[in-house]
């Protein structure tokens, strides 16, 4: 039964592996992933999922209908405090948690994505000598990742940069594999392009603020589409918006676009076929998470990254950096940027295809599509035989 490590084991596995990390998307999302190609490798595998209650996969998880179980365990606050001072009786708890559920899963192999979810399996795995495994999808890798390095067999990192911030005793184990995002599918620009209204003909920048949106992301561009509409800045000819506002702001951004919104401006809350925007968008504007980036560097897509500047360890604004120093986007830090600044950047490379060309070009020589298959491959490679004798329930 989902959600319950008591459940049945389907057809009886002859491995099981503990996908842990979460807290928010940008760590659970690549977990399902690497589940989701191990699955394809190797059938006889099961994949259960260790999670936190507070955390998205609390909600994800069941949506799902996926083995999983919810730890206690809490994110540390910036500021110190009684938030803070409840974390570690609830990491305690969890660790404690985790083990129990360890003894009765007895996992082959353990595969923590990030997060201060995956902190409790992680530790488990390494009192009780399991195999651990570690994706780390951000340029400066988080602490649960940097206390975790030194007994991983693997390392698989999304960023090359990431390698320096782990001990050097730790590099033999490292492999920059890329951030495990499903590969790129053939799309019909035109037909895409019509899924969200759009012309057939111009160019399309695509803008997002990850799956909840940005509100503050949303003013800028919201000060940019008023000064077009004031006539200050028009867009050329056949420009066209893609505007992701998040699902709480599209109600706001909407009423500040007024009752006649611009013709060349399309708003959504949330885009389910996100493989159909990124398939008919010649530009994106984001936020700097890692798993968004890696969804632009798969599909070529040149980006103008706007990092939220609140992001644990600042790890936005060093994917930003990372990724305009590649020749891949375009870093504007949010502190003081306007919407005429945000317009002129984003004019700047659509009305030249030559720099456009090479941003794109850079992005698809970046990006590692198959990463998620690469990444089960090697997981499987710490893994039983497929050949080898059955697995029975667990006690």
């Amino acid at each position: 039964m989902a959600g319950t490590p008591e459940g049945p084991v389907h057809e009886a596995p002859r491995a099981v592996v503990l996908f842990s990390g979460g807290g928010t998307g940008g760590h659970l999302y690549p977990a399902l992933a690497l589940a989701e190609a191990l699955a394809e490798a190797r059938p006889d595998v099961r994949a259960f999922f260790v999670g936190a209650r507070q955390g998205v996969e609390a909600r994800i998880l069941p949506a799902r209908g996926v083995d999983h179980h919810l730890l206690p365990v809490r994110g540390l606050a910036r500021r110190e405090g009684l938030a803070n001072a409840r974390a570690v009786p609830a990491l305690l708890r969890s660790v404690a948690e985790a083990d129990e559920l360890f003894r009765r899963l007895r996992p082959d192999l353990v595969v923590v994505t990030g997060g201060y979810a995956g902190a409790p399996a992680g530790l488990v795995a390494v009192l009780r000598g399991v195999p651990l495994v570690l994706q780390e999808q951000n340029s400066v890798p988080g602490i649960t990742t940097r206390g975790l390095a030194r007994w991983a067999r693997q390392i698989h990192l999304a960023f090359p940069e990431a390698a320096q911030a782990l001990p050097r005793s730790v590099r033999m184990a490292v492999r920059l594999s890329g951030n495990p995002v499903r590969p790129p599918v053939a799309v019909d620009r035109v037909a895409a392009r019509a899924a969200f209204g759009l012309d057939a003909h111009g160019s399309v920048v695509l803008v997002v603020g990850g799956s909840q949106g940005s509100a503050t992301l949303n003013r800028i561009v919201g000060e940019a589409v008023a000064a077009v509409g004031g006539g200050e800045d028009p867009p050329p000819a056949g420009l066209q918006l893609l505007w992701a506002t998040g699902p709480a702001h599209l109600d706001a951004v909407r009423s500040a676009l007024g009752a006649s919104p611009p013709s060349w401006v399309r708003t959504v809350g949330y885009i389910d076929d996100m493989h159909l925007a990124l398939g008919c968008s010649d530009l994106a504007v984001s936020r700097a998470g890692a798993m968004a980036t890696a969804e632009f560097l798969a599909w070529g897509v040149p980006m103008i990254l706007v990092p939220l500047p609140t992001a644990a360890a600042d790890h936005q604004r060093q994917n930003a950096r990372a990724l305009e120093e590649a020749g891949t986007a375009l870093h504007l830090p949010e502190a003081g940027l306007s919407g005429a600044e945000l317009w002129h950047s984003v004019m700047g490379l659509v009305g030249d295809p030559a720099r456009l060309e090479a941003l794109r070009k850079a992005a698809r020589e970046r990006g590692r599509p198959g990463s998620a298959r690469r990444i089960a491959a090697a997981l499987a490679e710490l893994l039983p035989s497929a050949r080898g004798p059955l697995r029975g329930r667990r006690p």
